[in-house]
Protein backbone atom coordinates (compact mmCIF):
# COMPACT_ATOMS: atom_id res chain seq x y z
CA UNK A 1 0.00 0.00 0.00
CA UNK A 2 1.33 3.80 -0.91
CA UNK A 3 2.24 5.29 2.06
CA UNK A 4 1.51 8.95 2.27
CA UNK A 5 2.49 10.75 5.17
CA UNK A 6 6.01 11.94 4.21
CA UNK A 7 6.64 14.99 1.91
CA UNK A 8 9.55 15.75 -0.11
CA UNK A 9 11.56 17.25 3.01
CA UNK A 10 11.07 14.12 4.59
CA UNK A 11 12.45 12.23 1.91
CA UNK A 12 15.64 14.56 1.53
CA UNK A 13 16.57 14.12 5.38
CA UNK A 14 15.31 10.37 4.51
CA UNK A 15 18.44 10.28 2.02
CA UNK A 16 20.70 11.95 4.42
CA UNK A 17 20.49 9.51 7.01
CA UNK A 18 20.70 6.64 4.64
CA UNK A 19 24.06 8.82 3.20
CA UNK A 20 25.46 8.48 6.80
CA UNK A 21 24.29 4.83 7.67
CA UNK A 22 26.08 3.98 4.32
CA UNK A 23 29.46 5.86 4.86
CA UNK A 24 29.25 5.54 8.39
CA UNK A 25 27.93 2.83 9.92
CA UNK A 26 27.65 -0.60 7.21
CA UNK A 27 31.27 -1.08 6.86
CA UNK A 28 31.74 -1.60 10.81
CA UNK A 29 28.53 -3.12 11.88
CA UNK A 30 30.24 -6.43 12.39
CA UNK A 31 33.06 -4.86 14.65
CA UNK A 32 30.65 -3.01 16.73
CA UNK A 33 28.61 -6.25 17.45
CA UNK A 34 31.94 -7.83 18.45
CA UNK A 35 33.01 -4.57 20.72
CA UNK A 36 29.67 -4.69 22.14
CA UNK A 37 29.74 -0.68 22.02
CA UNK A 38 28.74 1.91 19.11
CA UNK A 39 32.06 4.02 18.62
CA UNK A 40 31.64 7.84 19.79
CA UNK A 41 32.69 8.40 15.81
CA UNK A 42 29.49 7.37 14.92
CA UNK A 43 28.02 9.39 17.39
CA UNK A 44 29.52 12.61 15.97
CA UNK A 45 28.88 11.29 12.88
CA UNK A 46 25.38 10.55 13.49
CA UNK A 47 25.52 14.96 15.00
CA UNK A 48 26.56 16.23 12.00
CA UNK A 49 23.75 14.48 9.74
CA UNK A 50 21.36 16.40 11.84
CA UNK A 51 19.63 13.09 13.30
CA UNK A 52 20.78 13.94 17.01
CA UNK A 53 19.52 17.73 17.21
CA UNK A 54 15.83 17.01 15.78
CA UNK A 55 14.23 17.72 19.12
CA UNK A 56 16.94 20.63 19.75
CA UNK A 57 15.66 24.46 19.24
CA UNK A 58 18.35 25.87 16.49
CA UNK A 59 19.56 28.76 19.44
CA UNK A 60 21.22 25.36 20.81
CA UNK A 61 22.77 23.78 17.66
CA UNK A 62 19.91 21.63 16.93
CA UNK A 63 17.46 21.69 13.56
CA UNK A 64 14.57 22.19 15.56
CA UNK A 65 12.35 19.85 13.28
CA UNK A 66 8.70 20.61 14.94
CA UNK A 67 7.69 17.51 12.98
CA UNK A 68 7.75 14.06 14.48
CA UNK A 69 7.54 12.50 11.26
CA UNK A 70 11.87 13.11 10.64
CA UNK A 71 11.97 11.35 13.86
CA UNK A 72 10.20 8.55 12.42
CA UNK A 73 12.22 8.85 9.27
CA UNK A 74 15.51 8.06 11.31
CA UNK A 75 13.94 5.69 13.65
CA UNK A 76 13.11 3.77 10.09
CA UNK A 77 16.29 3.87 8.32
CA UNK A 78 18.27 3.31 11.92
CA UNK A 79 16.13 0.18 12.74
CA UNK A 80 16.54 -1.21 9.12
CA UNK A 81 20.26 -1.24 9.31
CA UNK A 82 20.59 -2.07 13.38
CA UNK A 83 17.91 -2.21 15.74
CA UNK A 84 20.45 -1.85 18.51
CA UNK A 85 21.61 1.49 16.70
CA UNK A 86 18.05 2.91 16.16
CA UNK A 87 17.38 2.03 20.44
CA UNK A 88 20.56 3.33 21.21
CA UNK A 89 20.68 6.62 19.35
CA UNK A 90 16.06 6.95 19.82
CA UNK A 91 16.97 6.96 23.29
CA UNK A 92 19.51 9.82 23.05
CA UNK A 93 17.29 12.33 20.58
CA UNK A 94 13.98 10.97 20.72
CA UNK A 95 13.36 10.27 24.43
CA UNK A 96 16.21 11.87 26.76
CA UNK A 97 16.16 15.04 24.56
CA UNK A 98 12.82 16.26 25.32
CA UNK A 99 12.87 16.16 28.84
CA UNK A 100 15.97 18.38 28.64
CA UNK A 101 14.15 21.06 26.29
CA UNK A 102 11.23 21.10 28.16
CA UNK A 103 12.19 21.07 31.88
CA UNK A 104 16.07 21.99 32.09
CA UNK A 105 16.75 25.38 33.42
CA UNK A 106 18.68 27.82 30.97
CA UNK A 107 22.16 26.93 32.31
CA UNK A 108 21.46 23.21 31.90
CA UNK A 109 20.00 23.48 28.13
CA UNK A 110 23.87 25.75 27.14
CA UNK A 111 25.34 23.22 28.86
CA UNK A 112 24.04 20.20 27.39
CA UNK A 113 22.27 20.41 24.41
CA UNK A 114 24.81 21.67 21.90
CA UNK A 115 26.56 18.27 22.64
CA UNK A 116 23.60 16.42 22.33
CA UNK A 117 23.32 17.57 19.11
CA UNK A 118 26.48 16.97 17.87
CA UNK A 119 26.79 13.99 19.90
CA UNK A 120 29.45 14.45 21.94
CA UNK A 121 27.08 14.23 24.93
CA UNK A 122 25.71 10.66 25.01
CA UNK A 123 22.55 10.74 27.00
CA UNK A 124 20.14 8.39 28.74
CA UNK A 125 17.32 7.99 31.15
CA UNK A 126 16.98 6.34 34.30
CA UNK A 127 13.55 5.14 35.03
CA UNK A 128 13.48 1.42 35.77
CA UNK A 129 15.19 -0.30 39.09
CA UNK A 130 16.03 -3.79 40.15
CA UNK A 131 12.54 -4.26 42.00
CA UNK A 132 10.38 -2.06 40.00
CA UNK A 133 10.56 -3.16 36.37
CA UNK A 134 6.94 -1.56 34.29
CA UNK A 135 5.85 0.06 38.03
CA UNK A 136 7.50 3.52 37.72
CA UNK A 137 5.21 4.78 40.78
CA UNK A 138 7.23 2.09 43.18
CA UNK A 139 10.56 3.51 42.88
CA UNK A 140 12.98 3.24 45.87
CA UNK A 141 15.96 5.36 44.74
CA UNK A 142 16.02 8.78 46.81
CA UNK A 143 16.71 12.70 46.49
CA UNK A 144 17.08 14.07 49.74
CA UNK A 145 17.38 18.00 49.81
CA UNK A 146 21.15 19.41 51.54
CA UNK A 147 20.39 22.96 51.61
CA UNK A 148 20.52 23.94 48.40
CA UNK A 149 21.33 20.83 46.60
CA UNK A 150 20.02 17.23 46.83
CA UNK A 151 21.70 14.09 47.82
CA UNK A 152 20.98 11.00 45.23
CA UNK A 153 21.16 7.40 46.52
CA UNK A 154 19.71 4.27 44.76
CA UNK A 155 20.26 2.26 41.26
CA UNK A 156 18.96 1.71 38.19
CA UNK A 157 19.24 -1.50 35.83
CA UNK A 158 18.80 -1.99 31.91
CA UNK A 159 19.63 1.82 30.82
CA UNK A 160 20.55 1.84 27.34
CA UNK A 161 23.57 4.04 26.78
CA UNK A 162 24.15 3.94 30.64
CA UNK A 163 27.73 2.66 30.34
CA UNK A 164 28.89 5.46 27.93
CA UNK A 165 26.50 8.13 29.18
CA UNK A 166 27.60 11.73 29.87
CA UNK A 167 24.21 12.29 31.42
CA UNK A 168 21.28 10.83 32.56
CA UNK A 169 17.52 11.84 33.61
CA UNK A 170 17.18 10.07 36.38
CA UNK A 171 13.97 9.40 38.34
CA UNK A 172 13.78 9.52 42.42
CA UNK A 173 11.60 9.70 45.07
CA UNK A 174 11.66 13.03 47.02
CA UNK A 175 9.00 12.65 49.18
CA UNK A 176 8.61 9.25 50.67
CA UNK A 177 4.78 9.41 51.79
CA UNK A 178 3.59 10.31 48.66
CA UNK A 179 3.61 7.02 45.67
CA UNK A 180 3.38 8.97 42.41
CA UNK A 181 3.25 12.35 43.61
CA UNK A 182 6.43 11.66 45.26
CA UNK A 183 8.51 11.43 42.61
CA UNK A 184 10.92 14.15 40.92
CA UNK A 185 13.27 13.91 38.04
CA UNK A 186 16.92 15.42 37.74
CA UNK A 187 19.78 15.67 35.03
CA UNK A 188 22.36 13.85 36.71
CA UNK A 189 26.58 14.74 35.60
CA UNK A 190 27.89 11.09 35.17
CA UNK A 191 31.03 12.60 36.63
CA UNK A 192 29.83 13.47 39.70
CA UNK A 193 31.57 11.55 42.61
CA UNK A 194 29.11 9.17 43.78
CA UNK A 195 28.05 8.05 40.46
CA UNK A 196 28.89 4.50 39.14
CA UNK A 197 28.48 2.34 36.03
CA UNK A 198 27.99 -1.55 37.18
CA UNK A 199 28.56 -4.29 34.86
CA UNK A 200 27.70 -4.14 30.70
CA UNK A 201 24.98 -6.30 30.87
CA UNK A 202 25.34 -8.96 28.36
CA UNK A 203 22.03 -9.38 26.73
CA UNK A 204 20.40 -12.02 24.42
CA UNK A 205 20.45 -9.87 21.24
CA UNK A 206 21.22 -5.69 20.40
CA UNK A 207 24.89 -6.50 21.81
CA UNK A 208 26.28 -3.03 20.22
CA UNK A 209 23.88 -0.91 22.67
CA UNK A 210 25.55 -0.78 25.86
CA UNK A 211 23.48 -1.46 28.45
CA UNK A 212 24.14 -1.33 32.28
CA UNK A 213 23.57 -0.46 35.96
CA UNK A 214 24.02 2.79 37.51
CA UNK A 215 24.36 3.11 41.25
CA UNK A 216 24.10 6.70 42.82
CA UNK A 217 25.88 6.55 46.51
CA UNK A 218 25.33 9.91 47.72
CA UNK A 219 25.48 11.84 45.01
CA UNK A 220 25.72 15.87 45.32
CA UNK A 221 23.55 17.63 42.75
CA UNK A 222 23.47 21.06 42.28
CA UNK A 223 19.99 22.60 42.70
CA UNK A 224 19.01 23.37 38.93
CA UNK A 225 19.69 19.65 38.14
CA UNK A 226 16.03 19.28 38.78
CA UNK A 227 14.28 18.90 36.10
CA UNK A 228 10.84 20.12 36.54
CA UNK A 229 8.61 20.92 39.56
CA UNK A 230 9.28 18.71 42.38
CA UNK A 231 6.76 15.68 42.59
CA UNK A 232 5.98 16.25 39.00
CA UNK A 233 8.73 13.01 37.97
CA UNK A 234 5.85 10.80 37.15
CA UNK A 235 3.25 13.26 35.67
CA UNK A 236 6.18 14.06 33.12
CA UNK A 237 6.95 10.32 32.32
CA UNK A 238 3.73 10.00 31.80
CA UNK A 239 3.33 12.70 29.46
CA UNK A 240 6.20 11.53 27.33
CA UNK A 241 6.16 7.61 27.03
CA UNK A 242 3.54 7.99 24.57
CA UNK A 243 6.33 9.63 22.27
CA UNK A 244 8.98 6.85 23.27
CA UNK A 245 6.35 4.07 22.87
CA UNK A 246 5.42 5.20 18.99
CA UNK A 247 9.20 5.79 18.66
CA UNK A 248 9.47 1.98 18.99
CA UNK A 249 6.79 0.89 17.66
CA UNK A 250 8.02 2.63 14.32
CA UNK A 251 11.47 1.13 14.62
CA UNK A 252 9.68 -2.61 15.00
CA UNK A 253 7.90 -2.30 12.05
CA UNK A 254 11.10 -0.88 9.70
CA UNK A 255 13.00 -3.66 11.56
CA UNK A 256 10.78 -6.29 10.54
CA UNK A 257 9.83 -4.58 7.14
CA UNK A 258 13.79 -4.75 6.04
CA UNK A 259 14.26 -8.67 7.30
CA UNK A 260 11.29 -9.24 5.48
CA UNK A 261 12.29 -7.97 2.48
CA UNK A 262 15.13 -9.70 2.32
CA UNK A 263 14.19 -13.29 3.67
CA UNK A 264 11.82 -12.64 0.07
CA UNK A 265 14.32 -12.22 -2.08
CA UNK A 266 16.31 -15.57 -0.37
CA UNK A 267 13.37 -17.35 -1.11
CA UNK A 268 13.34 -16.55 -4.57
CA UNK A 269 16.63 -17.81 -4.88
CA UNK A 270 17.16 -21.02 -2.62
CA UNK A 271 16.62 -23.71 -4.50
CA UNK A 272 14.73 -27.27 -3.13
CA UNK A 273 13.73 -30.05 -4.95
CA UNK A 274 14.42 -28.29 -8.46
CA UNK A 275 12.31 -25.04 -7.75
CA UNK A 276 12.82 -21.84 -5.40
CA UNK A 277 11.41 -22.21 -2.11
CA UNK A 278 9.62 -19.03 -2.22
CA UNK A 279 7.08 -20.73 -5.32
CA UNK A 280 5.95 -23.96 -2.66
CA UNK A 281 2.13 -23.19 -2.10
CA UNK A 282 2.86 -23.22 2.03
CA UNK A 283 5.87 -20.79 1.55
CA UNK A 284 4.20 -18.46 -0.78
CA UNK A 285 0.88 -18.29 1.08
CA UNK A 286 3.04 -18.03 4.67
CA UNK A 287 4.73 -14.77 2.93
CA UNK A 288 1.40 -13.13 1.77
CA UNK A 289 -0.08 -13.35 5.13
CA UNK A 290 3.15 -11.79 6.46
CA UNK A 291 3.27 -8.78 4.04
CA UNK A 292 -0.06 -8.00 4.66
CA UNK A 293 0.49 -8.26 8.42
CA UNK A 294 3.48 -5.53 8.29
CA UNK A 295 1.47 -3.66 5.98
CA UNK A 296 -1.38 -3.16 7.79
CA UNK A 297 0.55 -2.66 11.69
CA UNK A 298 2.58 -0.05 9.23
CA UNK A 299 -0.69 1.73 8.38
CA UNK A 300 -1.44 2.01 12.25
CA UNK A 301 1.86 3.31 13.35
CA UNK A 302 1.84 5.65 10.38
CA UNK A 303 -1.53 6.70 11.63
CA UNK A 304 0.21 7.39 14.83
CA UNK A 305 3.03 9.42 13.77
CA UNK A 306 0.41 11.95 12.45
CA UNK A 307 -1.26 12.25 15.25
CA UNK A 308 1.67 12.33 17.45
CA UNK A 309 3.18 15.44 14.43
CA UNK A 310 0.26 17.12 15.60
CA UNK A 311 0.01 16.14 19.14
CA UNK A 312 -3.19 14.78 19.33
CA UNK A 313 -1.90 10.15 20.02
CA UNK A 314 -3.76 9.34 23.06
CA UNK A 315 -1.57 6.65 26.22
CA UNK A 316 -3.79 4.49 25.18
CA UNK A 317 -2.86 4.28 21.16
CA UNK A 318 0.68 4.49 22.00
CA UNK A 319 0.15 1.83 23.74
CA UNK A 320 -1.66 -0.59 20.93
CA UNK A 321 0.84 0.33 18.79
CA UNK A 322 3.49 -0.48 20.60
CA UNK A 323 2.36 -3.92 21.97
CA UNK A 324 1.30 -4.46 18.28
CA UNK A 325 3.95 -3.91 16.45
CA UNK A 326 6.30 -5.75 18.72
CA UNK A 327 3.99 -8.69 18.14
CA UNK A 328 3.86 -8.58 14.67
CA UNK A 329 8.02 -8.04 14.07
CA UNK A 330 8.28 -10.91 16.71
CA UNK A 331 5.96 -12.69 14.75
CA UNK A 332 7.54 -12.37 11.49
CA UNK A 333 11.02 -12.98 12.41
CA UNK A 334 10.26 -15.65 14.02
CA UNK A 335 8.97 -16.92 10.38
CA UNK A 336 12.05 -15.31 8.91
CA UNK A 337 14.16 -17.78 10.60
CA UNK A 338 11.99 -20.46 9.72
CA UNK A 339 12.12 -19.83 6.19
CA UNK A 340 15.71 -19.78 6.09
CA UNK A 341 16.17 -23.31 7.43
CA UNK A 342 19.38 -23.87 8.92
CA UNK A 343 20.75 -21.03 8.20
CA UNK A 344 18.64 -18.55 9.84
CA UNK A 345 20.17 -20.42 12.96
CA UNK A 346 23.13 -19.00 11.97
CA UNK A 347 24.66 -15.87 13.75
CA UNK A 348 26.30 -15.09 11.00
CA UNK A 349 22.99 -14.51 9.01
CA UNK A 350 21.31 -11.44 9.77
CA UNK A 351 18.33 -12.68 10.14
CA UNK A 352 19.65 -14.96 13.30
CA UNK A 353 21.03 -11.50 14.69
CA UNK A 354 17.35 -9.94 13.80
CA UNK A 355 15.72 -12.32 15.52
CA UNK A 356 17.50 -12.38 18.69
CA UNK A 357 17.13 -8.23 18.72
CA UNK A 358 13.68 -7.79 18.35
CA UNK A 359 12.93 -9.89 21.35
CA UNK A 360 13.58 -6.88 23.67
CA UNK A 361 10.65 -5.29 21.89
CA UNK A 362 7.62 -6.81 23.71
CA UNK A 363 10.06 -6.22 27.14
CA UNK A 364 10.65 -2.63 27.12
CA UNK A 365 8.98 0.84 26.81
CA UNK A 366 6.45 -0.73 29.35
CA UNK A 367 5.84 -4.84 28.60
CA UNK A 368 3.32 -5.93 26.25
CA UNK A 369 1.04 -6.96 28.99
CA UNK A 370 1.34 -3.02 31.08
CA UNK A 371 0.26 -2.09 27.32
CA UNK A 372 -3.30 -4.57 27.52
CA UNK A 373 -3.49 -3.26 30.79
CA UNK A 374 -3.58 0.55 29.88
CA UNK A 375 -6.53 -0.73 27.10
CA UNK A 376 -7.97 -2.67 29.26
CA UNK A 377 -8.23 0.38 31.71
CA UNK A 378 -9.54 3.02 28.81
CA UNK A 379 -12.34 0.19 27.94
CA UNK A 380 -13.39 0.40 32.12
CA UNK A 381 -12.38 -3.21 32.16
Amino acid sequence: MQRTIYSEDHDQFRQSVRDFLKRDVLPFVESHAEEKLIPREIWRAAGEAGILGLEIPEAYGGGEANDYRFNAVAAEELAAVNAALASSLGIHYDVVTPYVVDLASEEQKQRWLPAMASGECVSAIGMTEPSGGSDLANLKSTAVRDGSDWILNGSKTFITNGFTADVVVVAARTDPSQRSKGISLFLVDATLPGFERGRKLDKVGQPEADTAELFFDGVRLPADSLLGEPGMGFAEMMKRLPQERLGAAVSNIAHAKQILLETIEYAKERKAFGSSIGSFQHNKFLIAELVTKLEVAEAYVDAGVVQLSASTLTAVDAAKAKWWSAEVQNDILDHCVQLHGGYGFMREYRVARAWMDARVSKIWAGSNEIMKEIIGRDLAL
